[in-house]
């Protein structure tokens, strides 16, 4: 059965943003510390279901919007999907929500934008937290190039979306059977909820939603514009907040090997880098108590005195 939660819209840059929140909405409540957690791919908001309720019960409020592209009205007229864009939306919603400081998580494409939030606005973050996704800046290392063949293999997805027109045709075919097989392979074993893979179909039927979602890969990989020398700059940059990087043992996608060539002198504040064993891409929702334990504990760790939000 659909576990629902109550949500908000976010208007940022003349975007509209749904967002999931937790049960508690009462002014008093909304002064609890922030938790923004952003999605990745092929994911949506609801991907932190079984967050929510912990968190909230840890005492913090929770707030999980869908990610630029993820529906309509978020949907830019110049189809812009630069990371520095979903950075600039982050800081949005942080300033929308009446926040100084919040605690950021992130999966996948989120922990991709997370790290790039703290590198460019690390005032506004008390911690972030990344699943599945390393900090980018060590992966062009010879220790890197080693796991090469490995990772290039996992990776094929990545260059196929490249082929316009072909991949986009890909993914709609056969009720979006492509991300199942994303799913399952890079989460081994791993078996979601029927109800919860055709709600997030559902999110990937919405007009021009597929083809955002593609849109972040293949502007990941454009040479010339200003956005993506930006973008490119963030992701080299150091992460000056309190940060923990959490990997499945068993990640399909990126091999959790990578996560070992992180470097502390890139997290001045700190890094913690945890393995969660019998979990792979898609940690959170394979082992979710424990993911909520780990996390819980480090939020607590580094909860700001007054989180400032209104």
């Amino acid at each position: 059965m659909e576990a629902s939660f109550p949500t908000t819209t976010l208007s940022v840059g003349g975007l509209q943003f749904t967002a999931l929140e937790g049960s508690r909405s009462s002014a008093r409540d909304r002064r609890r510390p922030l938790v923004l957690c952003l999605h990745g791919f092929p994911d949506h908001h609801r991907t932190w279901r079984l967050q929510i309720p912990a968190l909230e019960e840890a005492g913090f409020r929770v707030v999980a919007p869908l990610l630029r592209g993820y529906e309509p009205s978020s949907q830019p007229i110049d189809d812009d999907y630069h990371t520095i864009r979903m950075v600039e939306d982050v800081l949005g919603f942080i300033e929308y929500l009446g926040c100084l400081r919040v605690h950021l998580v992130g999966h996948d494409w989120g922990a991709v934008i997370g790290y790039q939030v703290a590198a460019r606005a690390p005032e506004r973050v008390a911690s972030l937290t990344a699943m599945a996704v390393p900090h980018p800046r060590r992966l062009a290392s010879l220790a890197a190039l080693r796991l090469l063949p490995r990772q290039l293999r996992n990776s094929w997805y990545m260059f196929f979306f490249q082929l316009r027109l072909l991949s986009d045709v890909a993914l709609r075919r056969n009720d979006f059977a492509l991300i199942d097989k994303l799913w399952r392979d890079w989460s081994p074993g791993f078996t979601p909820p029927a109800e919860e893979m055709r709600l997030l179909k559902r999110t990937f039927r919405q007009p021009g939603v597929a083809a955002a979602a593609l849109g972040y890969y293949r502007d990941m990989f454009d040479p010339l514009t200003r956005a993506a020398a930006a973008s490119r700059a963030l992701m080299r940059a150091r992460v000056a907040v309190p940060t923990l990087a959490l990997t499945g043992a068993d990640d399909g996608c990126l091999d959790t090997r990578l996560f070992d060539l992180m470097s502390a002198d890139d997290f001045p504040h700190g890094l913690s880098l945890q393995r969660i064993a019998g979990a792979g891409h898609f940690l959170h929702q394979e082992q979710p108590d424990e993911v909520n334990r780990r996390l819980i504990e480090f939020l607590r760790r580094h909860q700001p005195a007054d989180p400032g939000c209104d």
